[in-house]
């Protein structure tokens, strides 16, 4: 007998089951973690759901145009997302469109008014001195937090600030918390934070103290309304309350004296690893000359006294983002915040305090309101629109392809289904929302989709024309569908990869929905369409050849079976006797 030659496709037969079932568990763990995580839907852009669209334009103070760049483009955009998130709203979105634009998607529900007031406004970072700290809530475990240090000098100890001050402790009733702030506002030694006689018309030093006690003991920063409201209206010159996050990610409340730096003062700020004390990354500070001398003269004042009041809070928007001990005078017009930091939080501060110093303003551009009927309807359209084009693909399949056809449809619901599943997993995950033109994307897929599937029957039905039968028809096409479908495929990926590097806002579903479906087209023609065509030419309604089965070798016109011919005997001689 002889051996099977070598690179035969027996192997690929005997394991179009085990594909079939990799595919099955896929979709069975991605509905698992899309019921896991609560999303059971995609999640729909400003277009669909309704919502405000506002779009700012970043505008350089004189002489400052090249302040127009990558870098404070994106700080200001983290900046706006601090903002929004401040206001409690969740799915929002806020982008860089082009070189000078910001675009801030808000979702319905949403105080439209006061979310513009919010992103259109120039940031306010304050350094204010510490007056008293203690968390918002029980108390915790002390650890290391950051320390500021001038350049050139010895870097200053660690401070545990998470624990309750000695100013005010959680322990302590609402009353003797009022008196021990009360006593901190006397006992502080910088002349500008402790109260003095207000303007005409306002409240007197002590009255104004009496109300910064009472906001300060009913504060509750685990509260997302308070917090919003936490020091609301304050003037940099006044004393205040404020929020931040302590060490441990718990919310830590603040009476903060009136701000002695401003942001601007800060000309430069940086994340770097500093290698010379080994302190890890830590953040750089570089002033103004004007600065410089400010910062100075209350850190020298800081350093005189006892935790808390020697920290200062960097303020921003109102919200602590750190609040740094110093043990000595900082001169020179630098300064070091070292603490536990790691690349992504010392960058994030360092992006802050830049934008502080940021020589932009943003101007309103256009503001979008879509109303969530509107976007219901347009939601309503797209699918329609989506239903039609894929009943048309499926008469037509069912038309030309007869039999077929089951295989493509049964393939065109698994790509569906892996689709909706992707779509509902990543809109937590990466904040991916399908707006229209994701939507349309999804629609031209369809095509796609099922452009692989006609490559793939075709080829298994030229192979029948040449007089194979069908199982052996499945293998051969294979070869060459797959070559095609690959090349094709990765046209309408590079297409869609083109498409969402350079173009920016909503055109960006689009490119995304095309580029994910074409990918899931790969998946789905290796894994399941070949598979199953495979299981289903071994049946007796398709490997006969059935007339509805689409594979109908006298309806495609088949050459009659190869047959080997045997060749004539050579004649034999004989010789005469």
């Amino acid at each position: 007998m002889a051996a099977p030659k070598k690179g035969r496709s027996a192997s690929a037969q005997s394991k179009p089951w085990r594909s079939l079932a990799l595919i099955l568990i896929a979709i069975v763990g991605l509905t698992a973690g899309m019921f896991a995580s609560g999303e059971t839907t995609p999640r729909l852009g400003i277009d669909l759901a309704g919502g405000t669209s506002i779009t700012l334009k970043a505008v350089p103070e004189a002489g400052q145009e090249s302040a127009i760049n990558k870098t404070n483009m994106d700080t200001a955009v983290e900046i706006m997302e601090r903002r929004v998130n401040g206001l409690g709203v969740s799915e929002s979105e806020v982008q860089t469109q082009g070189d000078s634009n910001i675009i801030v998607n808000i979702p319905k529900g949403t105080n439209s008014k006061e979310a513009r007031d919010q992103v259109g406004t120039t940031a306010k970072l304050y350094f204010r001195p510490v007056i008293a700290t203690e968390v918002s809530g029980a108390a915790v475990t002390p650890s290391p937090s950051p320390s500021a240090s001038g350049s050139g000098s010895d870097k200053a100890t660690d401070k545990a600030t998470s624990s309750p001050s000695p100013s005010a402790t959680p322990s302590e009733t609402p009353t003797s918390q009022g008196r021990a702030v009360t006593d901190a506002l006397k006992a502080d030694a910088t002349p500008s934070t402790s109260a003095s006689p207000s303007p005409s018309g306002s409240p007197s030093g002590d009255a104004a103290t009496g109300k910064l006690e009472a906001e300060y003991v009913a504060l509750n920063c685990a509260d997302e309304k308070a917090r919003a409201q936490a020091g609301k209206g304050a003037k940099p010159a006044d004393p205040t309350v404020a929020c931040g996050k302590n060490a441990q990610d718990q919310w830590q409340k603040y009476i903060l004296g009136p701000a002695e730096v401003d942001g601007t003062d800060v000309e430069k700020a940086q994340a770097v690893i500093n290698q010379t004390t080994g302190a890890g990354w830590t953040v750089t500070m570089e002033f103004t000359n004007k600065g410089a001398k400010k910062f100075a003269d209350i850190t020298g004042k800081l350093a005189q006294n006892q935790q808390p009041q020697n920290q200062f809070a960097i303020v921003l928007d109102g919200e602590v983002v750190s609040d740094p001990s110093v043990s000595q005078a900082l001169t020179g017009g630098n300064a070091e915040i070292s603490g536990n930091f790691n690349q992504e939080s010392a960058q994030s501060l360092a992006n802050m305090l830049s934008y502080g110093a940021l020589p932009l303003t943003f101007r309103e551009d256009s503001v979008t309101t879509v109303t969530a009927a509107l976007g219901g309807e347009q939601l309503k359209a797209g699918l329609i629109a989506g239903a039609i084009g894929l009943a048309l693909v499926v008469i037509y399949l069912l038309v030309y392809y007869r039999g077929l056809a089951l295989i493509a449809i049964a393939s065109l619901l698994v790509s569906a289904a892996l689709t909706y599943l992707l779509m509902s997993l990543l809109g937590p995950a990466i904040g991916f929302a399908l707006n229209l033109p994701a939507v349309c994307g999804a629609i031209v897929a369809i095509g796609i989709t099922a452009d692989s599937f006609i490559v793939y029957f075709e080829r298994v039905r030229d192979e029948i024309r040449e007089g194979r039968t069908l199982r052996p028809a499945v293998e051969r096409a294979w070869p060459r569908a797959r070559r095609t479908i690959l090349v094709s495929d990765f046209v309408s990926f590079l297409a869609a990869a083109v498409l969402f590097v350079v173009t920016v806002g909503k055109v960006q579903g689009f490119a995304f929905t095309l580029g994910l479906t074409t990918l899931l087209d790969v998946v789905v023609v290796f894994l399941f369409t070949k598979p199953l065509l495979t299981i289903l030419g071994r049946s007796k309604f398709f490997a006969s050849g059935h007339s509805w089965s689409g594979l109908d070798p006298q309806r495609l016109g088949a050459k009659p079976p190869l047959r080997r011919t045997r060749r004539p005997s050579a004649p034999v001689e004989t010789k005469e006797a």
